[in-house]
C-alpha cells in the first residue's frame, strides 16, 4: 500500500511517499526559514499562507517524480498535532478534501510519534522495546516504547524543552534565527570555560527543566561586554551544560527501566555534540543508540508517511469531522481500531 504523508505543523512543508512492504520511495521538502528570519521567529499567519501555497505543488511533485498516479495512493496520513492550529489546518483539510475525492482511508498522526519512530526507515531500525529521548524546539520527552502506540511518560521538561532553550540563549547571544543550529555552530569556535549548572540532575526522577540556563546565560551575558570568542565559550559551555543533563538522565532512565536501547531523536538530535556526548555514554552502558539521518531529524514528511502506514495496516482511520490538536499529549495514543 502506497501512503502520502502530509507534515504542516509549523514552518516546514513536507510530504513523503511511504509503501508498505517497498519501504520509502520518495520524500520532499519546503522550509520557510528565509520567510520567517526577517522577524526572529515563526510568524504563524505566514506560516499558514505559505503551506497553502506550498502544499499542493509538492504534492503534485512527489507523486509524479515518485512515477505514481493518485489512483496508486492507498491512503492519506496527516500530522494533527502538536502544532501551530492554523500550520495544521492547512495539512489537515488537504488530506482530507484529497482522501475524499479518491475514496481512500485518511489517518491522523501526532507529530512526536513520528520523530518516536523514523528511525525505523534506517538500514539498522532498533528492535521493540526500547526508551526514547525526544528532543524538538516544542518537547524534551524520556519515554518507555514496548510497541507502536504503547508508550509510558517517564520524564519531561516542566519548562522549556531543549530546542527552546537553545533558541532563546541564541537570541542572547545575538544570534539569527533559527538560532539553534546557529549557537552549535559559534559553540565549536569556542571552549568550555564557564560551568553552567547541570539542573535537575542532583536529585532523583527523569524530569528535565532548562530555563535556568537561560537565565544563567544571560546573567553571564549581562555581566560585562563579551567579545565574539567571549560569546563563543559562553556558547560552548552551555551546550556541554545540555549534552550532559541529557546523557545523565539518559543513563539514569536505562538503568531504572533495564532497557539497553535508546533511540535519539527530534530537531535538537542533529547537534553534533549532544549525539557524541549520548553515544559515549550508552557505549560506557552497553547500550545500542540510534539517530535518523540528519534530513529527517526536523519536521519531515517520511515520518509522518511511515507512522500513518503502520496505524492504516493496523485498522485505524479518521471519521468524516476534520478536527486537529495544537496541544495533544503523546501519552493518549494507542493502536486501537
Amino acid at each position: 500500500m502506497y501512503v502520502l504523508g502530509i507534515e504542516t505543523s509549523c514552518d516546514e512543508t513536507a510530504v513523503a511517499i511511504f509503501h508498505s512492504s517497498k519501504g520509502l520511495v520518495h520524500h520532499l521538502l519546503y522550509s520557510q526559514i528565509d520567510m520567517h528570519s526577517e522577524y526572529g521567529g515563526v510568524v504563524p499567519e505566514l506560516a499558514s499562507r505559505d503551506h497553502i501555497r506550498k502544499l499542493i505543488p509538492l504534492v503534485k511533485q512527489v507523486v509524479q517524480e515518485s512515477g505514481l498516479v493518485n489512483a496508486d495512493l492507498g491512503g492519506i496520513a496527516y500530522t494533527a498535532g502538536p502544532g501551530l492550529m492554523g500550520a495544521l489546518l492547512v495539512g489537515a483539510a488537504t488530506a482530507r478534501s484529497m482522501a475524499w475525492a479518491l475514496q481512500i482511508p485518511a489517518v491522523a498522526v501526532h507529530h512526536m510519534e513520528g520523530h518516536l519512530l523514523v528511525p525505523m526507515l534506517e538500514d539498522n531500525p532498533p528492535q521493540f522495546p526500547f526508551l526514547a529521548l525526544l528532543i524538538s524546539g516544542g518537547h524534551t520527552l524520556l519515554v518507555h516504547v514496548s510497541a507502536i502506540g504503547q508508550y509510558e511518560l517517564l520524564g519531561e521538561s516542566l519548562d522549556d524543552a531543549v530546542g527552546e532553550a537553545f533558541d532563546k540563549t541564541a537570541k542572547l547571544l545575538g544570534l539569527g534565527y533559527p538560532g539553534g543550529p546557529k549557537l552549535a555552530a559559534l559553540a565549536e569556535r569556542g571552549t568550555e570555560k564557564i560551568r553552567f549548572p547541570r539542573p535537575m540532575t542532583d536529585r532523583p526522577g527523569l524530569d528535565f527543566s532548562f530555563s535556568g540556563l537561560k537565565t544563567f546565560a544571560m546573567n553571564t551575558i549581562n555581566a560585562a561586554p563579551k567579545t565574539e570568542q567571549d560569546k563563543a565559550d559562553i556558547a560552548a559551555s552551555f551546550q556541554a551544560a545540555i549534552a550532559d543533563t541529557l546523557s545523565i538522565k539518559c543513563r539514569r532512565a536505562l538503568k531504572q527501566t533495564g532497557l539497553n536501547r535508546l533511540v535519539v531523536a527530534g530537531g535538537v538530535s542533529a547537534n553534533t555534540h549532544i549525539r557524541t556526548a549520548l553515544t559515549t555514554m550508552a557505549a560506557g552502558e552497553n547500550t545500542e543508540i540510534y539517530f535518523p539521518r540528519a534530513q529527517f531529524c526536523t519536521d519531515n514528511g517520511a515520518m509522518i508517511a511511515y507512522a500513518g502506514c503502520q496505524r492504516l495496516m493496523a485498522g485505524q482511520h479518521e471519521g468524516l469531522s476534520i478536527t486537529v490538536r495544537p496541544r495533544w499529549p503523546m501519552m493518549e495514543l494507542s493502536l486501537a481500531c
